[in-house]
């Protein structure tokens, strides 16, 4: 049985729904997306990797640093950077994030995983 992005995104999807502590350090995309991709090529053998882990600790701490600035903006009565919805009726999935990290220039891949989430999300949930 192999692995596809289907199933490497099912086993990040949990990744914005739960709330993990931030990696200590900041990943950036193009790691992000190859060790993505080297889960996807390990098949069934992908299960037991620390790189799972690793992968949902950093969307978790960048979905968790982005609703925090959300909250600060409401809080300081200032206007959001974008409007999502509440967590627990979050349409995003692992499939759109990883999209959105790939759908990046590879010139441009160096930026970190926080960067890019806050971009998908602001770009994907605007104020209207």
């Amino acid at each position: 049985m192999r692995i596809t992005s289907g199933r490497v995104a099912v086993m990040l999807a949990g990744a914005t729904l739960i709330a993990l502590p931030a990696a200590a350090q900041a990943m950036d995309v193009a790691t992000f997306l190859a060790k993505a991709s080297a889960l996807q090529a390990k098949g069934i053998f992908a299960v037991g990797s620390p790189d799972i882990a690793l992968l949902k600790n950093e969307v978790v701490g960048a979905a968790n640093a982005y609703r925090a600035d959300i909250a600060a903006d409401a809080a300081a009565k200032r206007r959001p950077r974008a409007c999502p919805p509440p967590r627990d009726k979050s349409p995003v999935k692992s499939n759109d994030i990883i999209a959105s990290f790939q759908a990046i220039p590879a010139a441009q891949r160096g930026i970190s995983v926080k960067a890019a989430f806050y971009r998908f999300m602001d770009k994907r949930f605007p104020c209207r």
